[in-house]
């Protein structure tokens, strides 16, 4: 496992359990708005951990955390996530997965090896839009498969986008929440500009949807994406 970080503590991470948070090196995507450039670029890659700092740190947590997120990154492109994931839950974890649904063969394959209780899956944006927002060709086909199986098979989950002032509007929260209908929840994150991976996007030049002045246009959007999914949750920075 090429390991970037790890955060010891989270109470935000992992919906309703104190977990730490594993940060993998390395992804697929080359999303402008990303703000963890130090896991996606090669140029910008640092140090890795070593798995026995890790484990190390997990096992003196042993009774005192509940879960861990593998996070990144993309930590389905780790070619040794299986067995990682396994070592995590025979020290007796929960463990919670973010991805971005590239490989939804992997995806599936921990999902039914009961490795994994959460899975948290990013949706960058409108399928029609999507190679713009990631800044490289994808396989929507991919990302749907991933959808698919995320809403079906029985491991809790949240869709979830970033909204990028410049990149989203409101109506293409609506077309996402078309693109995951009959989803469980669907989270909005606002985008928090100071690490991007862009440095224009840094430096945000246009209005953030989660301002003040557009509350009553952000109600609105709940109230339409609810047509298409059961929960809708507007998570703010700050």
């Amino acid at each position: 496992m090429l390991i970037g970080g790890l955060q010891k503590i989270s109470l935000i991470d992992f919906p309703g359990k104190i977990a730490s948070v594993i940060f993998t090196q390395g992804c697929n995507f080359r999303c402008p708005f990303c703000h963890n450039g130090h896991l996606v670029d090669p140029a910008q890659f640092g140090a890795t951990l070593s798995e026995d700092e890790v484990w190390d740190y997990l096992s003196s947590r042993k009774g005192r955390l509940e879960g861990v997120v593998i996070s990144g990154g993309e930590p389905t492109l780790q070619k040794d996530l299986k067995a990682f994931m396994q070592k995590i839950k025979e020290l007796g974890f929960c463990l919670k997965l973010d991805t971005n649904g590239t490989k939804p063969d992997i995806v599936a394959n921990l999902a039914r090896s009961n490795l994994v209780d959460f899975i948290a899956m990013d949706i960058k944006h409108d399928f029609s839009k999507y190679d713009a927002a990631c800044s490289v060709k994808t396989l929507v086909k991919s990302i749907m498969q991933s959808i698919d199986f995320v809403k079906t098979c029985g491991v809790d989950y949240e869709f979830r986008t970033t909204i990028v002032p410049g990149i989203h509007r409101g109506s293409d929260i609506v077309s996402i929440a078309k693109n995951i209908s009959g989803a469980k929840k669907f989270v909005i994150q606002e985008f928090v500009p100071d690490h991007a991976m862009d440095n224009n996007l840094r430096h945000e030049t246009e209005e953030s949807l989660f301002g003040l002045a557009h509350r009553a246009e952000l109600e609105n959007i709940r109230a339409e994406c609810l047509h298409y999914v059961a929960d809708f949750e507007i998570r703010f920075a700050h």
